[in-house]
């Protein structure tokens, strides 16, 4: 069989648009000035600034000065934390440990320091959560931050954002949703009423190193980074113009297009869990599946000769996937998020994150799923 390059890894990082590079390059090329300086050049590029700005606002139906730029959505959610827990002082977060390390790694930094008491949700096997428990622990606890993310990053998960906002907002508390893998997918607006949201641009097709911050309008923080007025005084530091001006191309198209792409995610989906399920049939899935990301599926698969090597395997075949989260790969401790909904070891050594793009094509899964067809067969024969 002939090894081909199939990129299944998109919940990491996904291809840049081809018209988003395109928008890039005057401003590695020709508009060098700072968006600072007062003069000629200076000038246009921070008009070109501020009309990103206002473009990726009206894309999320909110104000231009709801918007801050940041490195991306680690950045992000830090900054939407900290910001949030200075400016208010804040007592207690309530999280769950299915969140990005962005979120739990902070969250724990700040309970271990006595700044804050950390409350986390408890979820069920398919990494539901319990909702009653918010509310219970709302109703005990004022000043609170409340931090959860929209779509899970290594199993899927969409949440009710209507309903989270809903309840935060009877209860007079903040809430962050982590919307990295959701914006330019899902609808994403300030009408959902919550206090922060992010979006980090290579997750729509736009570039590295850059994001955004949504801040609502009624809602202060403290100085992120300290050393200028840039990003209306919470964030110093000159602005990555190119990034910007990509990340706001790449958003418009990707909102263009939203329901079209969905309706392509969603078809890939199907067809992969239906053709997984005739070729391995002990296979399992992660997560639940009947209220997730048409563009992510974490399978889990039978223990077979290729136990702790299955990546290994299809990088070798020329396919790339993952085990979750890019940022913690690096880590041998394995998936948290798995490990949360009860998974053994050896279940969340054999499982991979599979995750797609409207780039994927029918075919690369077709050659994926006969790689592990061969794979697995050759393992019962065994």
């Amino acid at each position: 069989m002939q090894v081909r390059k199939v990129y299944l890894d998109n919940a990491a990082s996904t291809f840049i648009e081809p018209a988003v590079l395109d928008a890039m390059l005057p401003y590695f090329q020709e508009w060098q000035g700072n968006p600072s300086s007062t003069h000629y050049h200076g000038r246009i590029v921070k008009n070109a600034l501020e009309n990103a700005r206002k473009t990726i606002a009206e894309l999320l139906n909110a104000k231009p000065s709801e918007i801050f730029f940041t490195s991306g959505g680690t950045e992000a959610d830090n900054m939407a934390i900290f910001g949030c827990v200075e400016q208010y002082n804040i007592q207690h977060i309530i999280s769950s440990p299915l969140e990005h390390h962005a979120v739990t790694h902070t969250i724990e930094y700040l309970d271990k320091k006595g700044i804050v008491q950390a409350h986390w949700l408890e979820n069920d096997p398919l990494g539901r959560l319990n909702f009653m428990q918010l509310e219970n622990l709302l109703r005990q606890h004022k000043n609170t931050l409340v931090v959860l993310m929209h779509g899970n990053n290594e199993i899927g998960n969409l949440l009710d954002l209507e309903y989270i906002s809903a309840l935060c907002k009877e209860n007079q508390a903040f809430l962050l949703s982590d919307t990295v893998q959701t914006v330019g997918h899902y609808p994403i607006s300030h009408k959902l009423g919550l206090s922060f949201f992010c979006g980090s641009a290579h997750k729509f097709h736009g570039p590295k190193g850059i994001g955004f911050l949504y801040i609502n309008q009624n809602v202060k923080i403290a100085c992120h980074i300290h050393g200028g007025s840039q990003e209306r005084n919470l964030r110093a530091g000159t602005e990555n113009l190119p990034g910007v001006i990509g990340m706001a191309k790449a958003l418009e198209i990707a909102i263009q297009n939203q329901e079209k792409n969905h309706k392509h995610l969603k078809g890939l989906k199907s067809y992969f869990i239906q053709k997984l399920k005739e070729s391995i049939p002990e296979v399992e899935f992660n997560g639940d599946i009947e209220n997730s990301m048409a563009s992510v599926i974490n399978v889990c698969f039978p223990s077979s000769e290729y136990d702790d090597m299955l990546l290994f395997q299809l990088d070798i075949q020329g396919i790339s996937a993952s085990a979750g989260s890019a940022c913690t790969s690096g880590s041998n401790v394995g998936s948290h998020v798995l490990r949360a909904l009860g998974l053994s070891e050896s279940q969340i050594k054999n499982s991979v994150r599979f995750s797609f793009s409207r780039f994927t094509t029918y075919e690369e899964l077709d050659y994926t799923l006969d790689v592990l067809q061969k794979m697995f067969v050759k393992s019962y024969q065994n």
